[in-house]
């Protein structure tokens, strides 16, 4: 079975129980979003908004909130697709066990996208981007945005699909100094198939056709985000997912039209054409501020019969995207460790904003023939890492030898910590690269796309047995006089409000001087933070507080600290600095007087009653 249409999709799971209609008019402004967030909060199902305020079309969303329904949207589908990918990485097993993978071979095979004519069995109609739902998420957006776009770009120098990328990079559709109905923002980040497209188009001084397709079958928007091996193509691999070719036509201005999409804007690009976008609230769990980004002349905005607007909304993790990655990981596995050698497992983790902060699992194999290991393979493979694709926008890298630890789970981000944290050498383990590019959505570093990356890489016995508890005689100074276990071995630190990197060298001097003579090998991390309470009180709160609000150059301390050979370590316990500093972006925060409106829709007799 592959779903022929986003509608149909639809249908399938209203069905089964795993969506629900919401009838009442619902305000696109910030209205939506909260709801949404709140069936997320509690699994929930897929909604579909019959009637959103100022547009004609309806919307639907959640789709992929839990991994339960995607798995049901692909389950006749996804154990091929699984294999499939499994080949690509190891295509040897195909030719030793032929007969294994014939029920695969026709997947592979029908997944080739489809030129079909004008004629297409789905007409198009046309509309406005003013007419289209104006969604915004969070009260300090800038405008509306589209959220679950598949942004569609060719290569000038090799035009066609199979050249072709389609990504998911969110699109503005209104607000700053935008002509209305014109002009959209397009925002991508750094290391992007569209980058290297609009690069080329640059060169050439030539505009860079640009399609959008919004809705669809649901293997559409989930090719647009899947990290495919070099070589495979997003339409391909949509096709072999959905059981359905990707089918398409070019129309009489030479735009890429999805036969399958339920909206579809066209535009273009010129070189050196920017407008500001943003701010956007976006998956580190803080706002994406106003930046210069390229625009797009919009030619035309097509639309199915009956067709139905595709959302999402980002915030902290966990959200929509964070069960999307869920799926990725079920279809892909260990492609990613087959691709470097000696690695096992990698783990960008969610609730960290993703980017901030990779696990990782590597051998330590260069000296078996001496029997105390340290950091060696390990650290070739931090370097190979990145330098890999989107994993080279991460900022913390931990990486442990499997060899110490056999079982160890990189997923488990408490079990992983505290096994780097009871092997750790302070004075040897950390490896900081310094005036580098990070992700643009970070603001922790010192400007747009610039900061640092540090890798810790950890090897050997256990050295210490970590505090669960501390000692009746252990203190700090003032005003360090409130703080709180988060795990063993860790220590969140309330500190005043930042103001300067001069004030805080004054106050990391205070601790040290106060903790330079102590035996705190049990407590080998301290974190600075605005409020102990709040980051103890999950492990989710601490790797969001520590890894989003810190740059490793900047904000990584240590107790009887030094440089050696330009190598930089401590003798003592390390401290993050992971306070709000002024340069950061600010973080997300809902508006009271819609949250009141939505407890209404929950309460008895409404709409949500029993699902929020």
């Amino acid at each position: 079975m592959g779903y022929q249409s986003l509608r149909e999709c639809i249908t399938d799971l209203e069905k089964h129980g795993h969506l629900i209609r919401i009838r009442e008019e619902v305000d696109p402004y910030l209205e939506m979003a909260a709801i949404h967030l709140r069936v997320f909060e509690h699994k929930g199902p897929a909604l579909y908004f019959e009637n959103v305020k100022g547009s004609k079309f309806p919307a639907v969303s959640n789709l992929f909130g839990t991994l339960d329904r995607s798995k049901f949207m692909f389950r006749d589908t996804l154990e091929k697709i699984k294999v499939l990918v499994d080949l690509k990485n190891d295509p040897i097993k195909a030719i030793k066990h032929p007969f294994q993978y014939l029920h695969v071979a026709a997947t592979a095979l029908s997944a080739l996208p489809m030129k079909v004519g004008k004629n297409a069995p789905v007409s198009f109609g046309q509309t406005k981007i003013s007419a289209l739902p104006q969604i915004v998420n969070w009260p300090m957006d800038g405008g509306p945005f589209v959220t679950m776009p598949q942004v569609y770009t060719e290569d000038i120098d090799k035009p066609g699909i199979m050249n072709a990328n389609l990504g998911m990079y969110r699109i503005q559709l209104a607000g700053n100094d935008y002509v209305q109905d014109q002009e959209v923002g397009l925002h991508y980040q750094l290391h992007r198939g569209i980058g290297i497209h609009q690069s080329k188009a640059n060169t050439k001084g030539q505009p860079l056709k640009v399609s959008i397709f919004v809705g669809g079958p649901p293997s559409h928007p989930l090719a647009a985000v899947m990290p495919l091996p070099e070589g495979l193509s997003e339409m391909t691999f949509a096709g072999a997912l959905g059981n359905r070719r990707f089918r398409y036509f070019y129309d009489d201005e030479g735009f890429c039209i999805s036969a399958d999409a339920d909206f579809v804007i066209t535009g273009t690009v010129f070189p050196q054409q920017n407008k500001p976008e943003g701010p956007f609230g976006d998956h580190l769990g803080y706002y994406s501020l106003t930046h210069p980004f390229p625009l797009m002349k919009v030619s035309r905005v097509y639309h199915r019969k009956d067709p139905v607007w595709s959302f999402t909304v980002v915030g902290r993790p966990p959200q929509e995207d964070t069960s999307f990655g869920a799926l990725i990981h079920e279809i892909t596995g260990s492609a990613i460790p087959k691709e470097i050698p000696g690695l096992h497992e990698v783990h960008a983790v969610d609730a960290a904003g993703v980017h901030p902060l990779l696990f990782a699992i590597g051998s330590e194999r260069y000296t078996p023939y001496l029997k105390e290991r340290k950091p060696q393979e390990i650290l070739t493979l931090a370097n190979h890492i990145l330098g890999s694709n989107q994993l080279s926008l991460a900022k913390y890298l931990f990486i442990c030898a499997k060899e110490d630890n056999p079982s160890l789970d990189a997923h488990d981000i408490s079990g992983f910590l505290q096994h780097v944290l009871q092997r750790i050498d302070l004075s040897r383990d950390l490896h900081f690269y310094t005036k580098t590019t990070i992700d643009t959505l970070d603001y922790s570093g010192s400007d747009l796309n610039s900061g640092s990356k540090v890798a810790v890489a950890v090897a050997g016995e256990i050295k210490r047995e970590l505090w669960r508890e501390l000692p009746a005689s252990f203190g700090l100074p003032r005003p360090f006089q409130n703080y709180k276990v988060v795990m063993p071995g860790i220590l969140a630190v309330e500190a005043p409000a930042y103001i300067s990197e001069s004030e805080t060298e004054k106050e990391i001097a205070i601790l040290n001087e106060d903790l330079k003579n102590k035996n705190l090998d049990s407590l080998p991390l301290m974190i600075l933070c605005d409020d102990a309470g709040f980051t103890a009180e999950t492990i989710n709160n601490f790797v969001w507080v520590t890894f989003t609000r810190s740059n490793p150059s900047h904000d990584i301390y240590g107790i009887n600290a030094f440089t050696e050979h330009k190598h930089w370590g401590c003798r003592g316990p390390l401290i993050i600095d992971a306070r709000i500093k002024p340069h950061h972006a600010p973080p997300l925060i809902k508006d009271p007087a819609v949250e009141k409106r939505i407890d209404k829709l929950g309460e008895r007799g409404g709409p949500l009653h029993g699902i929020i």
